[in-house]
């Protein structure tokens, strides 16, 4: 699509060099990637307009009290929906908001944030609607993703009678939404270190939402959690171990 150009390396050699798409004015591709720029440039002269000293802040480092674990779908950003400023939230997203006990990604960002920004709460929150809860109620397959989606399958499997019974087919998922949240609550309060967090104190507390795309509202589950007592002994880890 783009010439290849000859460019001088460090020892002298011809290396490929690849135009910046940014300055190719007259490309689709390159305007829209220099409407983001731009957007940046706005966003910034209009917050410092707000408040001066608001970068100046920001740069010394963050606190966040909530960890948000949500859904990658890019309709629902979590400092927007909140209406809160960067800084006010960790954030960790995948498709349909799934906890899985072998996520070395996820698990490390609740790690860092339990651990050493000593979050005070942590939010799963999905959203009505949710394609990949949608996908894994289906039998398609979808390739790569499929490995992914068994996750939100074993949700469905645990509460087949439920879901079954649930004959329209929109409510039924918007039910499995819910049921996924719930289940990713549950599997948050195995984990070994947040469990080891609540022998030491109360928090964090973990809460299970649901946002609606239609109407923008979230919907609190009303399942926090703050104490693995409501799991099966099995899940419950002990420091006091011989």
């Amino acid at each position: 699509m783009y010439a290849t150009l000859a460019a001088s390396g460090p020892a002298g050699d011809s290396v490929p060099y690849l135009p910046n798409l940014i300055n190719q004015t007259n490309d689709p591709m390159a305007e829209s990637i220099k409407d983001l720029i731009k957007g940046n440039q706005d966003w910034v002269e209009n917050t410092k307009q707000k408040d001066p000293s608001f970068f100046d802040r920001l740069a010394q480092g963050q606190s966040p009290q909530f960890l948000w674990i949500g859904c990658s779908d890019s309709r629902v950003p979590a400092t927007e929906i909140t209406n809160r400023m960067p800084g006010s939230i960790f954030v960790q997203r995948n498709i349909a908001n799934v906890v899985h006990h072998t996520d070395s990604n996820l698990l490390s960002v609740v790690y860092y944030a339990v651990k050493v920004l000593k979050v005070k709460h942590i939010i799963v929150c999905g959203h009505y609607g949710c394609g990949g809860v949608l996908a894994a109620m289906s039998n398609n397959s979808y390739g790569y993703l499929d490995n992914w989606l068994v996750n939100i399958k074993n949700v469905y499997r645990m509460h087949k009678k439920e879901l079954d019974a649930i004959e329209d087919e929109h409510a039924r998922g918007n039910r499995f939404v819910e049921l996924n949240v719930q289940e990713q609550v549950n599997n948050l309060c195995m984990v070994s270190f947040i469990q080891e967090e609540w022998e030491n104190g109360e928090f964090p507390y973990i809460h299970g939402w649901v946002y609606s795309l239609k109407d923008g509202l979230i919907k609190d589950l009303d399942i926090t959690k703050h104490s693995p007592a409501h799991l099966a002994s099995v899940y419950q880890y002990s420091s006091n171990q011989v």
